[in-house]
């Protein structure tokens, strides 16, 4: 509220340079992990090969970057900490930036809000070294460095003291500083990082990554492996791929491989990392159809085009980016992603085995009465799974005996190949004796147990398969390959329902119509400011096409693009597979557990059930006989 008095006019001041550097410091910097963000672009526009930082408290008393790159002269020094001086850039063309920094501002307002000491020296000159305080800048003296440059910023906010009251703990600012470390890092792996804490005159190392070679896709691999460690490397599938000048390259985990917090996506556009709302939604709707809503997935992607194509100049921390046709590049992440996804086939991560086997040892700290987990469901006495799944159960021939699988005598759960079977040779063997079925990816089924899981026997080891998850993916698959085939019946509304909108949303779906018609929604105008919903997919069955409308609405807002019809009609052939798939407690026969895992290999997506969790676990022999101390 203004409470000058109304007849006192405001006057227009030119503000100091002192005010306008410590504006824009709150802009640039706004905690300990932006100063070192900005100051390590600029090592790396240098040309550095090695970054090396150091921190203490968090960041808040000191940062130091220390780089290999090509330094600047006594001439220079001065003007790197004025206002909008670059030399990124001429000015000229501020579409065409392939560089991290261009505005010319973190220095002079790091210096604004801290006590800054910069030291440099170019090829063929003497080292320097400048100091600016608060705002307050020193003469230009001579200094010992043998190349590259050092930049110290201590006390950072000294001269702001209220941003200091809205600083996080020590350990909380310094895992940022980790984390944009650890983005940067990612961007090049080309070049050494280093990150070093000293607290009390000793010094503890956090994070280290030197610098990779080869290729460029061998040494992205070795650099998110050392970020992101070895599991990711070992589950992610390699993306590369081309449309219309965007390039996207990277690697994307297997669904089983999820977390559940959004903490592990990494996007970058041109090498810059960002957290871009319409990057993180396209990638968010490539894993939709495999991940349940509490899991998220796990990925790094790289998306490179030419610089005239995006436009980077739209926030001041240079975290947002615009793209000149966010379509195509939303396009190329999801069908980029899909297609490895299609391509792993029945792969599951590998990080389930390991928590297989750590399951299988003793828990010392569980409770005598505390209840034991079950991985898909609770089941009850297997008497009384016997009785519910009889009328699935296989035809029983009374004689002769049949080879093949034989129920025990008892009352355990569990069917096994007899002797005798196997020696008849009724499954196809190999030269050596072995089954052939060993040799496929999944192996031959040797045993189901609890009515529910399948024992197979691989050449390495041992594969549990969970029979329902498993082919309630398969059957899922196949809906959803008969749905895009034959496409989706819709049916016609007796009255249409009208729906009244703001002109811009009606603009915004009438230009999705096509896309929502394939999927059996027909909308049409109905004046300026409402749609006729004429048609809704007879999948659905009663729809509030009114609700419905208002979701997509808002997913086109929030994201840019929307997949609410497609992923209602995805669920409910989810749950028509989940209905139609084989249930647990069927007794399946010898033929049908190995034509289920042949069918596993051949179908895409088989490593994950419709939710997300493997559908199968592989257990190395080498493992197995880890477990009983025979190695």
């Amino acid at each position: 509220m203004n409470t000058a008095a109304p007849n006192i006019r405001p006057i227009i001041r030119q503000l100091d340079e002192a005010a306008i550097n410590r504006i824009a410091a709150g802009e640039v910097v706004e905690r300990p992990a932006s100063a070192v963000k900005e100051l390590v672009e600029n090592a790396i526009d240098a040309g550095a090969t090695r970054v090396d930082v150091t921190i203490s408290d968090g960041g808040k008393t000191l940062i130091r970057v220390v780089d290999d790159g090509c330094g600047m002269t006594e001439a220079e020094l001065p003007l790197a900490l004025s206002r909008h001086a670059t030399s990124k850039i001429d000015g000229s063309d501020l579409l065409n930036i392939s560089t991290f920094g261009f505005r010319g501002e973190a220095l002079p307002s790091l210096g604004a809000v801290g006590r800054l000491t910069i030291t440099s020296r170019a090829a063929g000159h003497e080292a320097a070294q400048i100091t600016v305080a608060g705002g307050q800048l020193g003469p230009v003296k001579p200094a010992g460095l043998s190349g590259g440059t050092v930049v110290e910023l201590r006390d950072l906010f000294y001269a702001t003291p209220a941003r200091l009251k809205f600083m996080r703990t020590d350990r909380a600012e310094t895992q940022a500083v980790t984390d944009t470390i650890k983005r940067l890092a990612m961007a090049e792996p080309f070049i050494g990082f280093t990150l070093t804490e000293a607290s009390d005159g000793a010094s503890r190392q956090l994070f280290r990554a030197d610098a990779e070679s080869g290729d460029l896709f061998d040494a992205l691999h070795g650099r998110l492996s050392q970020v992101l460690g070895h599991d990711f490397a070992e589950n992610a599938l390699p993306i590369d791929a081309t449309r219309d000048g965007m390039h996207l390259r990277g690697y994307a985990a297997l669904p089983t491989y999820s977390r559940g917090a959004a903490v592990a996506q990494f996007l970058f556009v041109n090498g810059r990392p960002v957290r871009d709302k319409m990057l993180l939604g396209a990638l968010r709707a490539a894993y939709f159809d495999f991940l349940s809503r509490d899991r998220h997935p796990v990925a790094a992607l790289f998306v490179d085009c030419d610089p005239q194509l995006v436009d980077v100049n739209v926030h001041p921390a240079k975290s947002e980016v615009r793209f000149r046709d966010p379509g195509l590049v939303r396009g190329l992440i999801i069908s980029a992603l899909r297609h490895a996804l299609a391509e792993a086939g029945h792969r599951a991560s590998s990080t389930v085995a390991g928590a297989t086997l750590g399951a299988m040892r003793p828990e010392s700290g569980q409770a005598p009465n505390s209840p034991a987990r079950v991985y898909q469901m609770d089941r009850p006495a297997p008497g009384a799974l016997r009785h519910a799944y009889s009328a699935q159960a296989p035809h029983q021939v009374a004689a002769p005996q049949q080879p093949g699988f034989a129920e025990t005598m008892g009352a355990y759960s569990a069917r096994v190949e007899t002797d005798s079977a196997a020696a008849a040779g009724t499954p196809d063997m190999a030269p050596d004796g072995a089954t052939v079925g060993e040799g496929l990816p999944l192996g031959a089924a040797r045993a189901q147990v609890h009515e529910n899981y399948i024992i197979a026997q691989t050449a390495t080891g041992i594969v549990i398969v969970d029979q329902h998850a498993a082919h309630e993916r398969l059957v899922y698959e196949k809906l959803k390959r008969q749905m895009a085939e034959n496409g989706v019946a819709s049916q016609a509304l007796l009255i249409p329902e009208i729906v009244e909108l703001q002109a811009p949303d009606c603009a915004s779906l009438l230009d999705i119509a096509p896309q929502l018609e394939r999927l059996g929604l027909h909308i049409e105008p109905f004046g300026a400011g409402a749609i006729a919903v004429r048609e809704t997919p007879a999948l659905l069955g009663q729809v509030n096409a009114r609700a419905m409308v208002m979701d997509i609405l808002d997913e086109l807002a929030d994201q840019g693009d929307s997949i609410t019809v497609q992923a209602r009609l995805e669920a409910i052939l989810s749950r028509v597979a989940c209905h139609g798939s084989i249930r647990s407690g069927r007794r399946m026969r010898a033929e049908e557990m190995n034509a289920l895992l042949r069918e596993m290999e051949q179908t895409p997506h088989s490593g994950q059930c419709n939710h997300g969790r493997p559908t199968y676990v592989e257990l190395r022999l080498s493992d197995i006989e880890r477990l009983f101390g025979r190695t």
